[in-house]
């Protein structure tokens, strides 16, 4: 092999381990914003009880009921604002936080809406039935509390969502 083909094979190697780290790190990129998805500056708490959580990354995920004034059961999605690896570093390990989160547990949670509206929210931070703050979250009470009111705090329709023009 001459000197020129053994340059171009490393310049392709080269070109090859650069695409590939580009192409891992490109979820990095895509990450949102909580608050371009959700009404951040309207926070309200409520009670409910877990239907599902999942310890996933970059957003841990969980479904919850809460019961309003009427008795009716709003069924909930949402994200927690934390994720795996703070949750780990402040002793929430995998094993803990999902019996912390079991399915039927009541928790106290501090959310913001969807900006779109709905049963979707995230999740500020949470708290077990004895005031145990269930991994990071933010700092106090905050928010409006709105335990066993419809809707919790849907957006206002007349208000356009980020990135659309005001009519």
């Amino acid at each position: 092999m001459n000197r020129s083909a053994t340059y171009r094979e490393l310049a392709r190697g080269a070109a090859r381990a650069l695409a590939a780290l580009l192409l891992a790190a490109s979820p990095a990129w895509a990450h949102h914003g909580s608050s371009i998805s959700y009404d951040t500056t309207n926070l309200w708490s409520t009670w409910a009880t877990v239907t599902q959580f999942n310890y996933l990354n970059p957003h841990p995920t969980m479904t919850f009921d809460r019961t309003v004034g009427d008795g009716e059961v709003e069924h909930w999605v949402a994200e927690l604002l934390t994720n795996p690896s703070t949750l780990a570093r402040q002793g929430w390990t995998r094993s803990r936080t999902l019996a912390a989160l079991a399915p039927g547990n009541r928790v106290k949670l501090l959310l913001a809406t969807s900006r779109a509206g709905g049963f979707s929210g995230i999740v500020m931070r949470l708290e077990d039935e004895q005031g145990q703050v269930i991994g990071a979250g933010r700092p106090g009470p905050g928010g409006v509390d709105l335990d066993g009111v419809p809707g919790g705090l849907q957006p206002a329709r007349d208000k356009p969502l980020p990135g659309q023009d005001a009519h």
